[in-house]
């Protein structure tokens, strides 16, 4: 069966981003590449000053999934707004992991619709963390 996962851009914070992120959920990090480390090809050039941002690096979360990540710079930093057209949406066990996780996410950032039970029967609520990034957290009622 396919998982997805949600892959996040930053402006030179995504190492900083991911610490956060594995004080939250817990769990080390598999591969964290710098540009630096890239080996050169036509065309492909990041600025000596770019060479310690992160080119890619994962967080599993569980088996199927994880946050994949890296920073932007050069020609796309021009486009980079944090926040922007996504969400990642975390479905708890329970109550209690959903508020644990809720509440580390909202540290520094700003919750949007608090934790609550919904109409449609589930627990949930939707925060911005710190880095700009959006946030849904639900838990079915049962």
């Amino acid at each position: 069966m396919a998982t997805v996962n949600v892959y996040l851009t930053f402006n030179g914070n995504c190492e900083e981003a991911f610490n956060f992120y594995k004080s939250v959920f817990g769990g080390e990090f598999p591969y964290v590449g710098r540009f630096k480390d890239m080996s050169p090809s036509e065309g492909n050039t990041v600025p000596a000053e770019h060479g310690d941002r992160i080119m890619h690096m994962s967080l599993p979360i569980s088996k199927e999934t994880a946050i994949l990540g890296s920073d932007t710079g050069g020609e796309w930093a021009s486009s980079f707004k944090p926040g922007n057209n996504y969400s990642i949406s975390i479905n708890a066990e329970s109550r209690e992991e959903a508020d644990r996780i809720f509440n580390g996410l909202a540290a520094g950032g700003q919750v949007t619709m608090p934790l609550n039970n919904t109409f449609w029967g589930d627990y949930f609520g939707m925060l911005t963390d710190k880095f700009g990034v959006n946030w849904m957290m639900s838990t079915s009622a049962k």
